[in-house]
């Protein structure tokens, strides 16, 4: 889940970067207090949350305090990378947590590792509320369950159809999604006729296509029983070499860092044609490309399904306020107010009753030339057929292997044979 340049609008994303406070969490006291709880005189319990980027919550914050006697303060970091440190260093330190703390699901796996340090939240009212995939990485083997699922990322393809009759190729979305059914040397394929017939990138970046890539890979960096294989697994180095092969010596990519000044400016300059697209980059697209005609979106996705991003709300032991922070925490991720999150921000529920909604279904979006959002990532979520195992040390990890597509893509410091060997000394440095 994203991040923000300035001052505009919130992004949602992935970012990748590594703490150093995770490894202290175990020696952290769950005691403290939190910057919530009850006003004196008999006023409104005030419940904080923190979030990062877009998770389409402030209409339902001001719906929530209207019905109960309660005020919301929400903490709401700049990217998902701050919020991650946030967290972390304060777990560490036993308090200043808010009462209900949004994670994302590439920092589970870590935090699983401390289960003390959350509320448990499994109850009866939230039982079968999520597909299996999504409560299974958040639940203990004693049956503690740590988050609340909010989103999930299915993924289809975003582009620019004003860019695509440009280079001669079609603009309807049906049309464009046959174009692109197939694997990932289809899209590259596809993407060299583009760029023989225009200026424009065929796509963004290494690190976004990778993200695809690697994310319809079951193991990648970990073994179930710890042992790390990232640089010895086949299917990441193989995910490396293609899309830097696809990247650099084809061209194809825009050579931008996600998350940057520069990757948001190339929604206004036109600097590529595709997006790798969960549903929560609609509102990133839709933000940085205010006012850029031509976007749209096909039902498709380069071999077959992916999912990229979604989020979890836990509520840290540390808190004055758990009833409450609970309460709130059970209500924003049910269905009703998952598919109002998913009509304010494209969040995608990940909750089995919404995605039978006629609301969710018959959703379309106008910045996209009316497309049938509902309909195409509710086919998307079904498409995902790999949900790849992260342990521990899949953030820390994954954040090297952006790190080395980065020094060949953007910064053209490394080959990919020299940036690899500082992925492989990255990787046996984290032991």
């Amino acid at each position: 889940m994203g991040t923000s340049g300035k001052s505009r609008s919130i992004r949602r994303g992935q970012l990748f970067a590594a703490c150093a406070a995770v490894g202290a969490l175990g020696l952290a006291a769950c005691g403290g207090s939190s910057d919530a709880g009850a006003e004196d005189g008999g006023g409104p319990v005030t419940i904080s949350i923190g979030t990062f980027n877009e998770f389409g919550y402030e209409d339902l914050f001001k719906e929530y305090e209207a019905a109960n006697n309660v005020k919301i303060v929400h903490n709401k970091a700049a990217t998902a990378n701050s919020a991650r440190d946030n967290l972390t260093t304060k777990l560490a330190a036993g308090s200043g947590l808010s009462d209900v703390e949004a994670i994302e699901m590439d920092w589970l796996a870590e935090l699983m590792q401390y289960p003390d340090q959350f509320t448990d939240l499994a109850s009866p009212d939230v039982e079968n509320r999520w597909f299996d995939w999504k409560v299974d990485p958040a639940t203990t083997p004693e049956g503690q369950l740590i988050g609340y699922g909010t989103d999930a990322g299915p993924e289809a393809v975003c582009y620019r159809a004003d860019l695509f009759e440009a280079a001669g190729l079609p603009t309807d979305r049906e049309e464009v999604a046959e174009l692109l059914t197939g694997d990932w040397d289809n899209y590259f394929a596809v993407g060299e006729k583009f760029t023989a017939a225009s200026d424009a990138a065929w796509f963004d970046s290494a690190m976004a296509t990778y993200q695809g890539m690697i994310n319809q890979v079951e193991t990648t960096y970990e073994e179930k029983d710890g042992t790390v294989v990232a640089t010895e697994n086949p299917d990441v180095s193989d995910t490396y070499k293609k899309v830097l092969e696809a990247s650099v010596d084809k061209d194809l990519s825009a050579h931008l860092s996600l998350w940057t000044d520069d990757y948001y400016a190339g929604f206004q300059n036109g600097a590529f044609a595709t997006q790798l697209c969960p549903g929560w980059m609609l509102g990133i697209i839709e933000g940085e490309a205010e006012g850029v005609d031509g976007w749209d979106v096909a039902n498709v996705f380069p071999g077959g399904g992916g999912n990229w991003g979604g989020s979890y709300l836990t509520v840290p032991a540390q808190g004055a306020n758990q009833e409450a922070a609970i309460k709130l925490a059970q209500w924003l991720t049910a269905p009703e107010q998952q598919i109002k999150a998913f009509e304010a921000k494209g969040t995608f529920p990940s909750q089995t009753d919404a995605l039978t909604s006629d609301t969710l279904l018959q959703a379309t979006n106008p910045f996209f030339n009316d497309a049938p959002i509902g309909e195409i990532f509710a086919d998307r979520a079904d498409a995902v057929t790999v949900t790849p195992y992260k342990g521990p040390k899949y953030f820390p990890i994954n954040d090297a292997m952006q790190q080395a597509l980065t020094r060949v893509d953007v910064d053209k410091t490394d080959d990919a044979g020299s940036s690899w060997e500082k992925f492989v000394t990255a990787v046996k440095a984290l032991g």
